[in-house]
């Protein structure tokens, strides 16, 4: 059945695109690519459609990846980088490490987008696209991206420990991190909608769940069939109750 996706939720997905810290929107065009890589679209679209097939939570991991991406100075494909010499990289950040999920799905897309088009299309809108059609994939809305990006040559571990929300914030310790990054208070509940495709691990949420009461009880009730008190780490829970796609109720009760 199609996942039905509310106005706000389609801001909550299409705002990630509105992350340009570090690139002028006058620069970005959805036809970048349309004379130099004419299939650029259609591959990224393909290599996307073949891993969510394969494993439907890929969707949620391929939009997480683009978030936690532009979350640090832009949207810049800075999050792919492996450590150097020179810096370190973002993906052994705290919220990064054994936690970010689709790398090897982009590796294989821009593989192959190196084949038709050597030095054309950048990871950092290889990203964007994907997130896009991971959303599409799972019932969610489309939208037109604008194209055009550059990758970054460098990384920053700092910045990405200290600037990506983490989920044991309260409510004034997230809006100030949005608010750092140019959102308002109601852009940022636009963009806790894009978890209603996802699931979360158990040790994120255990704590809530067993030691606050700002919880629904029905919800905690059903995330602790699942997350034990203690163990099972990695279980696997719905991000939001009603699970997956019925975004409307779960922006109401935001």
């Amino acid at each position: 059945m199609a996942t039905n996706f509310s106005s706000l939720t389609i801001l909550a997905i299409s705002a990630a695109l509105f992350l340009q810290i570090s690139i002028a929107a006058a620069q970005l065009s959805a036809n970048h690519y349309a004379t130099s890589c004419p299939r650029a679209l259609f591959t990224i679209k393909a290599g996307v459609l073949k891993a969510v097939l394969k494993e439907r939570r890929m969707a949620a991991s391929l939009l997480r990846l683009h978030f936690h991406d532009c979350f640090v100075n832009g949207c810049d494909a800075s999050v792919l980088l492996d450590d150097t010499s020179s810096f370190t990289g973002e993906k052994t950040a705290g919220p990064n490490n054994n936690s970010l999920r689709g790398f090897e799905v982009i590796d294989s897309i821009k593989s192959e987008l190196e084949s038709l088009c050597p030095g054309v299309v950048s990871c950092a809108d290889i990203l964007a696209v994907a997130a896009r059609d991971s959303v599409a994939a799972v019932g969610g809305p489309f939208w037109a991206v604008p194209l055009g990006r550059r990758d970054s040559t460098t990384a920053s571990l700092d910045a990405a420990n200290t600037d990506i929300p983490s989920p044991v914030m309260d409510l004034s310790d997230l809006i100030s991190a949005f608010s750092n990054k140019g959102f308002s208070a109601k852009e940022m509940v636009a963009l806790s909608g894009a978890h209603t495709i996802g699931q979360a691990r158990c040790v994120v949420f255990r704590d809530r769940i067993y030691n606050e009461s700002d919880i629904l009880a029905s919800f905690a009730t059903s995330l602790k069939s699942n997350c034990p008190n203690s163990g099972s780490d990695d279980s696997l829970s719905p991000s939001t109750q009603p699970p997956q796609g019925r975004s409307t109720t779960v922006i109401s009760r935001i």
